[in-house]
């Protein structure tokens, strides 16, 4: 009895050794590696496979996980740094790194503690460049800096797996009487600028100015230029009437009409005794003429005017005795003013 008591406990001991046995061989050999990771898998210390997210087998016993790496994209804070510019002036920046693993084999055997590394490679790119540049430019480019660290730092570690996606300058402090200096330039720059631009435009307004006076003083001159030429249009009109006045006349008295230079004589001599009678400076006019002069050459218009009627008869004028006719002078009293 107490045979078969032992040999039913041996037994039963035996089972739950092998079946945790087998437990422990699956575990062994199945290995689910999560999204966002891989997993390397060494044989007996050295590399052989990386495994993907999923489920996985591997040899229990003769390989093992060596590294589980964080595929996903990452960022790393950069701690402050102190810098010296180019033109020696002192300012603190700090930054933050993002970077993605690539290749896990490479990141896991590559190089030791990636982090670490990653941001010693950083913090000393970022003291390179912003040491060469000077504070103005330095404030006012932080998207040259970070693109210049970029570079350099994505291209040293790409031996290692990794990818740096962004390198982003959070802030750049300079000391406070510096920034004091910097205010008071500013202003001083500011003030500069103001009074450029009221500069120029006092200039612009004095060159508007001359300007209009030269447009308005040539727009004058090409009046008076267009009123001389239609003056002496005009005039030239007039004498070319008086020139084919006088022909005419003139080919009346050599066809033997005595009567137009009657009428010639008669329209200057009354336009003359018009001008003298409208004188201002006179109230009592006295001249000495010939009044026969002027009742001849009336008589000379009126026998050009019955001339012009062909139904008027025609009968000479009355004649007068020259004795009759004084030869003294013609009074014309002027209207009182």
């Amino acid at each position: 009895m107490n045979g078969t008591f032992m040999d039913f406990g041996l037994g039963s001991i035996l089972v739950v050794v092998a079946v945790f046995a087998v437990l422990i061989v699956l575990a062994s050999t199945v290995k689910i590696v999560p999204q966002g990771y891989n997993y390397t898998v060494e044989n007996f210390g050295r590399y052989v496979r990386t495994l993907t997210p999923g489920l996985n087998l591997i040899v229990p016993f003769v390989e093992r996980i060596g590294h589980k790496m964080n595929m996903m994209e990452q960022v790393l804070d950069v701690p402050t740094q102190e810098v010296i510019t180019r033109d020696n002036a002192s300012v603190a920046a700090d930054g933050v790194a993002f970077y993605q693993i690539l290749d896990a084999s490479a990141a896991a055997y590559e190089v030791s503690n990636l982090q670490y590394a990653i941001l010693n490679l950083v913090m000393t790119n970022l003291r390179s460049v912003m040491g060469s540049m000077d504070l103005d430019d330095l404030l006012s480019n932080r998207d040259t800096i970070s693109e210049r660290i970029l570079r350099v730092v994505d291209q040293a570690a790409h031996g290692w797996g990794i990818k740096i996606t962004r390198i982003e300058i959070k802030d750049i402090n300079p000391p406070k009487n510096l920034v004091d200096s910097m205010a008071r330039q500013m202003m001083a720059e500011r003030e500069k600028r103001a009074e450029i631009l009221e500069a120029e435009g006092a200039r612009n307004a004095k060159i508007l100015r001359a300007e209009g006076e030269k447009q308005s003083q040539i727009l004058e001159a090409e009046g008076k230029r267009e009123a001389a030429f239609r003056e002496a249009e005009a005039r030239e009109r007039l004498a070319e009437a008086e020139a084919k006045a006088t022909q005419l006349v003139s080919e009346a008295i050599a066809a033997g009409d005595v009567q137009a230079i009657n009428y010639f004589i008669a329209q200057k001599y009354t336009e003359a005794l018009a001008k003298l009678a409208s004188a201002p400076n006179q109230r009592v006019i006295l001249m000495p003429l010939e009044a026969s002069s002027l009742i001849g050459s009336l008589g000379g218009i009126a026998e050009l005017a019955k001339a012009s009627l062909p139904d008027a008869p025609s009968r000479p004028a009355p004649q007068k005795p020259a004795s009759s006719v004084p030869k003294t002078g013609v009074v014309f009293p002027r209207p009182e003013a």
